[in-house]
């Protein structure tokens, strides 16, 4: 393993803040350019943990993208196998399957072209309009994984 595939990244204080704000919104149904908060058992205590996340739909797949590495909301997905997309009342649930790093440099992309604003800190000196070869370095650091309902 390299450095980049142990990436994770641990949310600061404004973080937290952001995260409390977004989740209550969603709560409440109201979603922030494709948001949703995630709920996925935990892989010891089998809680429901839930975090923010950005769904994104390309060519009419839904993908989740981990900006922050390898978090445990990953660790709890690649365990269970799927979980919930959560907005106000609507609850979906879906099964996860990961890519490959092959598969991930056009989704990277497009991710950062719709929620750089956001999230572009996390990419260090990548952006949308980086090379293929720059975003297929960064892959390893940033799990990717296509939802499909279940």
């Amino acid at each position: 393993m390299t450095p980049t595939d142990l990436r994770q990244l641990r949310p600061g204080r404004a973080d937290r803040v952001g995260n409390r704000l977004f989740n209550g919104l969603m709560r409440l149904g109201v979603s922030v350019l494709g948001s949703r908060e995630l709920a996925v058992r935990g892989r010891r205590s089998g809680e429901w943990r839930t975090t923010p996340v950005n769904l994104m739909t390309v060519d009419g797949e839904r993908y989740l993208v981990a900006p922050r590495g390898h978090v445990q909301w990953v660790r709890n997905l690649r365990a269970a196998g799927g979980g919930e997309l959560r907005l106000g009342r609507r609850v979906e649930t879906f099964t996860a399957t990961e890519l490959t790093d092959d598969a991930k440099p056009e989704l990277l992309r497009v991710y950062l072209r719709r929620w750089a604003w956001e999230v572009g800190r996390f990419f260090d000196d990548v952006d949308a309009g980086s090379p293929d070869e720059r975003l297929r370095e960064i892959a390893p650091g940033m799990p990717v994984f296509r939802i499909d309902p279940s």
